[in-house]
C-alpha cells in the first residue's frame, strides 16, 4: 500500500476553486464553519483461542459540513463525496443562519510548520501474512511462558487517515495520521480459578518499532504477570484507605475523573463540577494538570486538531489553581478565550466538540520508594480498568485490574475486586505526595464522549492520596 496521500478533492473528481465558493457561500453570515474531508483506511486482525478469529480490512471516505451562528451548529455529512452531495449539504447547513444576526465570520486557525508524526501508512509493511505469523508466533510464546496459560488473545490494529480542512475564507489544512495498536491479553488458571491480564502498546507510527521480539516479548511477559498476580490475589478490603497510584496508565483515572470536568462546553453549560472556577484553588500545591497535543508520535498527539488548530500544551491546572480549559473553536468564542486545539471528531459523520489529547500530571519532588514507604495501612494501586464518571457532580467508581495491601511502608499481598470511589475535585486536594517519575502510557487509549471515540493518551507519576473510599470484596 502506498504511502503517498490522495488529493481527496482531485480523486474525487471536484473543482477546489467551485468546492471553496461553496463552502464560502454556506457559511456566509456565519460565525464560523468548515468542510471536514475524511479518507481513512483501517485493517484489523484478531488471534483468539490458537485461531485467527477475524480480519477485516477497510477504506472509507465522506465529508462533513459545519455552520455555526452562535450556539447553533448546522451539520450535514455524506459518503459521496460529489458536488451535488456538497450542494444539499450546503443547503441544509444554511438554514442555521436564518433570522441570525451575528459577528463576521471567525479568522482562521494560525498556521504550523509542526510535523509530529511521519505520514507512513501502517498497513503496507509488514504484509498482512507477515502480521498473521507474528500474532500466531506471540500466541505460540505466550502459551510456552507458563503452564498454567489457558487463553492468549493477541490483537493487531492500524489506521491511516488523511484530513482536510477547507474554510469558506479559503483557508486550506491537510493532516496525515497513522496509528496502530497491539494488544496482547492472557487468562491464567488453577484449578478451578482463572484469571485476566493485559498489556497493549501503540502510537502514531508505523508499526517497525511495536512488531520487534523485545516490544511483543515485553506485551506478553506483562500480561502474563498481571494474570499470575490476579491468581494469587485475596478479596480486597472495604473502607477508608490511604492509597497511592502508580505512573503511567492509572492516569486513566485522571482523565475521567477531573479531564472531562475540564473540557470548555461542560463548563459554558455550567455542567462540570469545575464550572466559574477559574483561577480558584482545586487541588492541592503538588498538582499541575496538562493536557498536550504536541507530543512526538503519542497516540493522543495531533499536528492540527479537526478543525485546524495547531495542537497545544496546555496547562489546566498549576499547583493547585485552575488555569485552563480545553476548547475548540465554538466554545472558545463563547466563553472569551482562545481555541486550543482541542476540537475532535471520531470522522467526518460527526461534529467536534472540546475532548482531551494526551492528559497527564506533572511529576513532583518525591521517590516513588518513599511515597509507598510512608504509607501505614492503605493499597496501591498499579493498574485500572472501567469505570463511571458523573461530570456535574465529579463522582467516579473505577475497578482496579491490579492492586495490593500496603503495610508500614512496605507491598503486600495483591488484592482483586478493589473498587476506587470518590469525587474528582476533592480526590485533587487529597494529593499529598508527588513523585518524580511521572511516565505516560503505553500507547493504548480511547475515550468516549457522547458516542464519539477518539484515540488518547493519559499519564502521571505515583502519587498518594489520603483517606480514599475503596470498595472491596473481603467478607
Amino acid at each position: 500500500m502506498s504511502d503517498q496521500a490522495p488529493d481527496l478533492l482531485a480523486n474525487a473528481g471536484l473543482d477546489s476553486e467551485r468546492v471553496a465558493n461553496l463552502v464560502g457561500d454556506a457559511v456566509s453570515g456565519t460565525d464560523d464553519g468548515e468542510l471536514f474531508l475524511e479518507y481513512r483506511q483501517s485493517e484489523s486482525l484478531l488471534f483468539d483461542n490458537g485461531r485467527l478469529k477475524s480480519a477485516s480490512f477497510n477504506t472509507a471516505q465522506g465529508f462533513g459540513l459545519r455552520a455555526v451562528a452562535g450556539e447553533a451548529v448546522g451539520y450535514a455529512h455524506s459518503d459521496d463525496l460529489s458536488e451535488a452531495a456538497l450542494k444539499r449539504a450546503a443547503d441544509a447547513v444554511s438554514q442555521v443562519k436564518t433570522g441570525y444576526r451575528g459577528a463576521s465570520y471567525a479568522a482562521p486557525p494560525a498556521g504550523t510548520n509542526a510535523h509530529l508524526y511521519e505520514p507512513t501508512n501502517p498497513l503496507g509493511a509488514p504484509s498482512f501474512e507477515d502480521k498473521v505469523r507474528l500474532i500466531e508466533t506471540i500466541d505460540a510464546a505466550a502459551r510456552a511462558r507458563d503452564p498454567r496459560v489457558r487463553q492468549v488473545t493477541v490483537s493487531l490494529a492500524g489506521t491511516w487517515q488523511v484530513v482536510e480542512i477547507l474554510r469558506g475564507d479559503g483557508h486550506r489544512v491537510r493532516d496525515i495520521r497513522p496509528l496502530v495498536r497491539l494488544n496482547v491479553s492472557v487468562v491464567a488458571g488453577d484449578g478451578d480459578r482463572q484469571e485476566s491480564g493485559s498489556y497493549g502498546i501503540g502510537g502514531r507510527e508505523g508499526f517497525d518499532r511495536f512488531i520487534t521480539e523485545a516490544a511483543w516479548g515485553k506485551a506478553v511477559d506483562e500480561a502474563l504477570r498481571q494474570a499470575l498476580v490476579n491468581l494469587e490475589a485475596v478479596p480486597a478490603p472495604a473502607g477508608t484507605f490511604d492509597v497511592v497510584l502508580g505512573s503511567g496508565w492509572p492516569g486513566i483515572l485522571l482523565h475521567e475523573a477531573v479531564g472531562h470536568g475540564l473540557e470548555g462546553d461542560f463548563n459554558r453549560r455550567k455542567s462540570s463540577a469545575f464550572a466559574d472556577m477559574m483561577g480558584e484553588k482545586v487541588a492541592s500545591d503538588t498538582v499541575t494538570v496538562v493536557d498536550d497535543g504536541t507530543l512526538h508520535a503519542r497516540r493522543g498527539s495531533l499536528t492540527v486538531d479537526d478543525e485546524g488548530t495547531p495542537s497545544h500544551e496546555t496547562v489546566l491546572i498549576e499547583d493547585g489553581r485552575l488555569v485552563g480549559y480545553m476548547q475548540d473553536r465554538q466554545n472558545a468564542r463563547l466563553m472569551g478565550m482562545v481555541a486550543t486545539g482541542n476540537g475532535r471528531r471520531e470522522s467526518y459523520a460527526h461534529v467536534p466538540m472540546p475532548r482531551m489529547t494526551n492528559t497527564y500530571m506533572r511529576g513532583g519532588d518525591h521517590d516513588p520508594a518513599e511515597i509507598i514507604g510512608s504509607v501505614k495501612d492503605g493499597l496501591y494501586m498499579a493498574s485500572f480498568g472501567g469505570g463511571q464518571v458523573d461530570i456535574t457532580s465529579g463522582k467516579f467508581v473505577f475497578s482496579c485490574t491490579e492492586a495490593y495491601r500496603l503495610r508500614d511502608g512496605k507491598i503486600g499481598e495483591p488484592v482483586k475486586g478493589a473498587m476506587l470511589i470518590g469525587n474528582g475535585p476533592d480526590a485533587l486536594t487529597r494529593v499529598r505526595m508527588v513523585g518524580s517519575d511521572m511516565a505516560l502510557d503505553p500507547g493504548i487509549g480511547t475515550c468516549g464522549k457522547q458516542g464519539q471515540g477518539v484515540p488518547v493518551g493519559v499519564g502521571q507519576p505515583t502519587i498518594r492520596l489520603d483517606a480514599l473510599t475503596v470498595g472491596g470484596t473481603q467478607a
